[in-house]
């Protein structure tokens, strides 16, 4: 009997483990996946960076730069940037649901608006880079390209796992915008390839932290206090809100 016991005890110990293992694993392949989701956006950073130093790569912006003929003035790109999120809200009215509810895909959008927006206006006052006409030292990175790709992410995280056709959409609306901001001479390739990883990385980091936030900000403690965040919409403005009870 004790052998009996003795043999069910090993057992349960070997399937403990194994569990525990199994767990670890799950959590590795985990944070692969998301060291992985970067890789990309990284390497689009890196080739725009390293266009300061390595000259074939900053030739390529003056040939493709000059086969351009001058292009026609456009605001079109500040508008098809807005294109992805509006399919993304246009499709939950139509009943065709996303990732996220109204609140956290709002919020999503945001924060990962506020993050490229801090990228955007940190590097351009830390290069300065000319465009190619030669006026503004805003040249690096490309703010509506890094817009219009953090949008494309955002349609493709929400309905992604719905049809790749959403993803192809998004995408092909924000190499469409990048184009425009080079046909109309406001910057370099090596400047819309930046532009398109700062983008996706901003976008794939607010889905990346968001879910930790939200969890902070919505949290309630031993005494019963919570907090929460919302969008609002007042006088035309857009915003969040936050309240926390006591």
């Amino acid at each position: 009997m004790k052998k009996l016991v003795l043999l069910l005890l090993c057992l349960l110990s070997l399937r403990v483990s194994a569990v525990q293992l199994t767990d670890t694993a799950l959590h590795a392949k985990r944070d692969t996946i998301k060291v992985k989701s970067f890789i990309l956006p990284a390497a689009l950073v890196a080739y725009g960076s390293l266009s300061f130093a390595v000259h074939p790569l900053r030739r390529f912006d003056y040939y493709l730069d000059g086969q351009l003929r001058p292009g026609i003035k456009t605001t079109a790109a500040t508008y098809l940037i807005f294109t992805p999120i509006a399919a993304v809200y246009g499709l939950n009215l139509s009943g065709v649901q996303g990732r996220n509810n109204f609140v956290d895909r709002t919020a999503l959008i945001t924060l990962s608006a506020c993050f490229g927006g801090v990228v955007d206006v940190s590097f351009k006052q830390l290069v300065r880079r000319p465009g190619p006409g030669g006026f503004e030292s805003s040249s690096f990175p490309s703010g509506h390209t890094i817009g219009a790709f953090a949008a494309a992410e955002f349609l493709s995280q929400e309905y992604g796992d719905r049809s790749p056709a959403y993803t192809i959409a998004g995408y092909t609306v924000a190499i469409a915008v990048g184009g425009m901001r080079m046909y109309t001479h406001n910057h370099w390739f090596s400047d819309v390839v930046a532009g398109a990883g700062f983008g996706i990385a901003s976008t794939r980091l607010a889905y990346l932290v968001y879910p930790s936030i939200k969890r902070w900000l919505t949290h309630t403690d031993k005494t019963g206090r919570s907090a929460f965040i919302m969008p609002t919409y007042q006088d035309g403005m857009a915003g969040l809100s936050f309240a926390k009870t006591f």
